[in-house]
């Protein structure tokens, strides 16, 4: 009997164990890869972890950062003979190749006699305008040296509401500085939209914070990758009409839009962009452009087009707003024409009109 009792307590201590051990190795999965138990497994762990930090993204980008520094003299009447002044305009610039092309923004550089360029080593470059386009408030300097630092840019970046970015500039000439936000709208990227003071269906919004001296500066994602150009804060008018700053609301011209015009002034001194010459407005849930503008001089006019047309397909396709149509009128080489299907009148007549796009001026 007491062998028997042996037996049978010995029996459900094994599979008393077994079962404990199974138990372990449900709540401990890393028993299982492991053949000795830690003891740091019942220790308690700290709460101290890494600090969060973008110094990677900073020193892969901030070099290619520039200062511009841009001089121009106006003539002051002083008694009976006029002295030159000398004016100094600040801003900052993005490095884009290695042999020498910024991009910056044009206000930075407008009506500029000598323009310099810092750079983060702190040399001094002379830099020559190679082209500019006020559409986009963007332009085009060149410095000659080589071998210099290159922000890095994605062709595949597609940028997203809520994206981190790092805008870096030069504010007040205070030096390189960072500041951080997110991305709180983007616009479409294209060519058709005009850049004006009121008018920023364009560009990317954010809430990174830019001062006098940022334009013209890199706006880059947590990798460091340009994901635009540094523009402006927006602005409104108080009671008094006087122009004010808007705190938390500043813009940036989109990476693949810069980088489209940059090529373009590269290779032709300015950038092309197809000219249609109507405004239109869209349908509520439905596809097509209600023609409201025509310029009487433009390429629609001649070819038949009046306010109150309607136009439903262009190259056989259905237009499916006017931004993307007026976006591929501004990528159509001048010269080449759009076939257009339209609807007139309360009959609502179907016609076709072909369109030779001429070339959208800075005027």
């Amino acid at each position: 009997m007491k062998q028997t009792s042996w037996l049978h307590f010995l029996i459900k201590s094994i599979l008393l164990g077994i079962f404990v051990a199974g138990i372990l190795l449900l709540l401990l999965p890393e028993l299982r890869n492991s053949t000795s138990l830690s003891l740091g497994l019942f220790q308690r762990q700290g709460f101290s972890t890494a600090p969060l930090s973008f110094s990677s993204a900073i020193n892969k980008a901030a070099p290619a950062v520039v200062n511009i520094y841009s001089t121009s003299y106006d003539s002051r009447p002083l008694l009976y003979r006029r002295q030159p002044v000398e004016r100094t305009s600040l801003g900052s610039g993005v490095l884009m190749t290695s042999n020498g092309h910024i991009l910056t923004c044009y206000h930075v550089i407008k009506g500029s006699e000598r323009i310099t360029v810092v750079l983060q080593d702190g040399r001094g470059l002379e830099a020559m305008l190679v082209g500019q386009d006020p559409h986009t408030d963007l332009a085009v300097l060149k410095v000659n040296d080589q071998n210099l630092p290159v922000i890095p840019q994605s062709s595949e970046y597609e940028t997203q509401v809520g994206d981190l970015v790092l805008a870096i500039g030069n504010p007040y000439n205070l030096g390189q500085t960072i500041t951080q936000g997110i991305i709180s709208a983007t616009g479409r990227g294209g060519l058709s939209n005009y850049v004006s003071n009121a008018n920023y269906a364009d560009f990317i919004q954010m809430d990174a914070v830019l001062n006098e001296g940022n334009s013209g500066g890199a706006l880059v994602d947590s990798n460091g990758t340009l994901v635009g150009i540094n523009n402006a804060n927006f602005k409104t008018l108080d009671r008094n009409h006087r122009v004010k700053d808007v705190a938390g609301i500043f813009f940036a011209v989109p990476y693949a839009l810069a980088k489209r015009v940059m090529d373009d002034i590269i290779a032709h001194g300015r950038v092309i962009r197809g000219y249609l010459g109507i405004s239109g407005t869209e349908f509520l849930g439905e596809s097509g452009i209600l023609v409201n503008g025509v310029d009487p001089l433009g390429p629609a006019a001649r070819a038949g087009i009046k306010v109150g047309d309607t136009l439903i397909t262009i190259n056989g396709k259905p237009i499916e707003s006017t931004f993307k149509t007026l976006d591929q009128v501004a990528e159509t080489p001048p010269g080449s024409t759009l076939d257009f299907e339209l609807l007139r009148g309360e009959s609502r007549q179907r016609l076709n009109v072909t369109v030779t796009i001429s070339e959208l001026t800075s005027s």
